[in-house]
């Protein structure tokens, strides 16, 4: 079967540039990241997602989106006015008060809002903490449906801490392993694909650094359309388990990993270093090549 059936929901990845540098990041953000969304790119993308048929919400996320305030307002106020719910993912970096706090939430109120996820653990580095509790405050205040996002310490209890992007760097080591046949599946759970992530380079992923397609080259519509989960060289053999994606790698997974991820990863980066499936496994942001298509 082609297409996405399951599809609910765009993440737009609004930049890759962030005001922190967090171990556990899927894209490797930092304050050296550069690459962010047009309006233009913004805009055309809501138009795109707001004639597929299924898709009602539209995400902003990075990277950290406030970083780039006018972009954001502007996306979130145009995605409502083409009729989809809204979700925000932050940092809360810039809830230096709480009054503050609501000077940054106010334009933002009744356009739409139905997620405003706000990140609070101690990856995100020290001082930042408090910030992101007086802006969880501020916007509940405000009267916005808000997610707190709490990542667990490396070998705390299972859940929201995924081994992929910089945390295989920098947190793998650390955690407990299993072997290949303990992992379980794809935390995406191929082929029920309900989200896609677009980055600033026009990339459209399955999961970051795993790629469908490029806008750029064409519409999304089509990507969609012509999407044949079984025969993507990634995510084909994911369906079928990590054995089968080290396989189609020619990769001998002999050691132990953290998670399912962990293992996915470590495969794609081999693949990478290879040469192998260059026009999928992108952008090499994802895989710690920064400022890269």
């Amino acid at each position: 079967m082609s297409g996405l059936p399951e599809l609910k929901g765009l993440h737009l990845l609004l930049t890759y540039r962030c005001d922190s540098e967090c171990d556990h990041c899927f894209v490797w953000s930092s304050p050296r990241s550069w690459a962010t969304m047009s309006l233009e790119q913004v805009k055309d993308i809501i138009d795109q997602a707001s004639e597929l048929e299924g898709v009602d919400t539209v995400y902003f996320e990075g990277g950290e989106p406030f970083l780039y305030y006018p972009l954001l307002e502007a996306g979130v106020d145009y995605a409502h006015r083409k009729g989809l719910d809204v979700g925000v993912v932050t940092n809360g970096y810039w809830a230096s008060t709480e009054e503050d706090a609501m000077l940054w939430l106010d334009p933002l109120k009744d356009k739409g809002i139905v997620d405003l996820s706000i990140s609070l653990d101690e990856h995100h580095g020290e001082g930042w903490e408090e910030n992101a509790r007086r802006a969880v405050s501020a916007a509940r205040k405000a009267g916005f449906p808000v997610n707190v996002l709490t990542v667990p310490r490396v070998g705390d209890s299972e859940g929201g801490l995924f081994f992929r992007g910089r945390a295989v760097d920098k947190l793998a080591k650390d955690a407990p392993k299993r072997p290949m046949e303990e992992l379980g599946g794809c935390p995406e759970d191929p082929p029920h694909i309900r989200r896609l992530h677009i980055d600033p380079y026009g990339n459209v992923m399955f999961c970051q650094g795993i790629s469908l397609g490029n806008m750029n080259d064409r519409p999304l519509a089509q990507i969609i359309d012509s999407f044949v989960a079984e025969k993507h060289p990634i995510v084909g053999p994911l369906m079928n388990g990590l054995e089968e994606l080290a396989k189609a790698g020619g990769f001998n997974p002999d050691g132990k990993y953290a998670d399912a991820c962990h293992l996915c990863y470590t495969i794609r980066t081999e693949m990478i270093s290879r040469r192998m499936y260059r026009l999928l496994l992108k952008p090499l942001q994802a895989y710690g090549e920064e400022g890269m298509d």
